[in-house]
């Protein structure tokens, strides 16, 4: 017996479909994210991003990023 062989794509697809089905679209996407490497050079960017600042400079706005209300998602 031979299976008919499906484009990638399709197979992608309705694996997807499968996941969302079987354990939620949140499952599915941190399933799917674990095999994604990102991009960009994150030691460039650190540097970039922390120059001049020292550690208390960084909790310091850490703890103040923690103390707002989290944003609210946009109404449909």
């Amino acid at each position: 017996m031979i299976a008919d062989t499906l484009p990638l794509a399709e197979i992608t697809k309705e694996a997807l479909r499968v996941l969302y089905k079987e354990i939620g679209i949140v499952n599915t996407i941190r399933f799917v994210n674990q095999f994604t490497s990102g991009y960009g050079d994150y030691t460039q960017e650190r540097k970039h991003l922390f120059e001049g600042m020292a550690l208390d400079d960084l909790f310091a706005e850490m703890k103040k990023n923690k103390q707002k209300p989290p944003r609210k998602a946009p109404k449909k």
